[in-house]
């Protein structure tokens, strides 16, 4: 509340607090959430603009080159598919249209076709746009702060040290350096990890450190689906207890109290029925699904907040 940074004794003690203590631990996080979100939720809808055949190898990926999911391979989705996302996510008064893209790098006309999209989705629907885009050059990125997109999604995912056991096609300090170079850009960054791959709780310590050092305007913190397909499918996951979950929501809310703290995927799955509690914590969701695994329905996540007693809004 004073604005102190956590150090890392004080990180140790929240993700490995207890269960006894997590509703203390809850009701003072929930006076940080509250002094910087109020008791607001920003749902946000995610379109998969271009799926699978990705290069990279992600182990919790299902669009993975790796990866044996059963999902739909398409370059380029249609804008139509984009425009009628934006419309719904306009309706329904939703925070944020969220667009991916499988992929670590795009030509430069792939990129001009998608920065036309983009100047006409700011037109349908007025929301602020945010890409998960892969590497960019500072060329594309430029050309796409100039069409609109307001924010852009890279995750660090994990930590360095446990980066390899994911990915062995492209590095962590890649990410990190990419990240750097949107900033410097002038965008804002949406920027978080996947909890449930086999790191320890020092791995999670860690990877919050440096989201701190990164600072991002939102911190989507995920949770394993064990996908069919993926080198995790059937991966023990009994550790992701909803009380696990819930640590790790605070931890990131201590850490960055600033930002966005979104429970992104898996919530569904390990949080259901304490989505009261998720609320003290979290101020942020996604409705709709998580490109390749299913979610809750908009209207199905818009009762949920408000029977937890706070409000949606647009950012």
């Amino acid at each position: 509340m004073s604005g102190l940074p956590l150090t890392r004794a004080d990180a140790g003690f929240v993700i490995g607090l207890s269960g006894e203590y997590l509703a203390g631990l809850i009701a003072a996080v929930f006076k940080v959430r509250k002094k910087y979100k109020g008791m607001t939720v920003g749902v946000q809808i995610l379109t998969n603009a271009r799926s699978g055949n990705c290069t990279q190898n992600c182990a919790y990926c299902a669009q993975s080159a790796e990866s044996g999911a059963g999902i739909d391979k398409y370059r380029m989705t249609a804008y139509e598919k984009l425009s009628v996302n934006a419309k719904i996510a306009g309706e329904k008064r939703l925070a944020r249209h969220c667009v991916g893209f499988s992929g670590l790098r795009f030509t430069d006309s792939e990129i001009e076709e998608f920065a036309a999209f983009v100047k006409s989705l700011k037109s349908e629907s007025g929301l602020p746009v945010c890409c998960s885009i892969g590497f960019l050059t500072e060329a594309q990125a430029r050309l796409l702060k100039a069409s609109g997109v307001d924010r852009i999604n890279h995750n660090l995912n994990t930590s360095r040290r446990f980066y390899p056991s994911i990915c062995t096609t492209h590095t962590y300090d890649e990410r990190f350096a990419n990240i750097l170079m949107l900033q410097k850009l002038g965008f804002e960054i949406c920027c978080g990890g996947i909890i449930g791959m086999g790191e320890t709780m020092d791995d999670v310590i860690d990877l919050m450190f440096d989201l701190r050092e990164v600072n991002p305007q939102a911190v989507p913190v995920n949770f394993l689906i064990p996908l069919e397909g993926t080198p995790f499918f059937g991966a023990d996951v009994s550790h992701l207890t909803p009380e696990y979950c819930l640590r790790a929501l605070c931890l990131a809310r201590l850490m960055i109290p600033q930002a966005d703290i979104r429970c992104a995927a898996g919530r569904e799955i390990y949080l259901k029925g304490r989505e009261k509690e998720m609320f003290h914590v979290v101020d942020s969701i996604f409705a709709a699904g998580y490109l390749t695994a299913a979610g809750q329905s908009i209207d199905g996540t818009i009762e949920m907040v408000k029977q937890a007693g706070f409000e949606y809004v647009i950012e």
